[in-house]
């Protein structure tokens, strides 16, 4: 099961405000007053060789973070890597971002709020 579709879905009708930007990824500036957008930095020894299995079952735990702790935390999607997994939340606050990492069992060793997203489509 692909959760990415249904968490954008839910993103989408949990915040009007970028609903009408679904043709466009979500962005800093297009979030309802009071949220915002972190970078979650997560160091896990040999992320980038977790099974599909592993990552399921990383992925439904916190999901059901997620639902217990209501629609002010969204998980937008993240990358995993070597030793490392980059995740993009939308959240009232960086120690609600903490907060879900501690109750899923997630290191955050850094967690940066995102001041604006930048691609090739800038320098057009």
């Amino acid at each position: 099961m692909n959760l990415r579709p249904r968490l954008l879905a839910a993103v989408l009708a949990l915040f009007p405000a970028v609903a009408a930007l679904a043709s466009e990824p979500v962005k800093p500036g297009s979030l309802p007053a009071g949220q915002h957008m972190y970078v979650i930095e997560r160091v896990i020894p040999g992320a980038g060789k977790l099974t599909p299995e592993q990552l399921k079952g990383i992925s439904l735990t916190s999901c059901g973070v997620l639902k217990e702790m209501g629609p002010q935390i969204q998980w937008l999607q993240s990358y995993v890597t070597g030793d490392k997994v980059y995740c993009v939340y939308l959240a009232a606050s960086e120690e609600m971002v903490r907060e879900h990492a501690k109750k899923g069992g997630f290191p955050a060793n850094s967690v940066s709020e995102v001041a604006t997203i930048i691609s090739p489509r800038t320098a057009d």
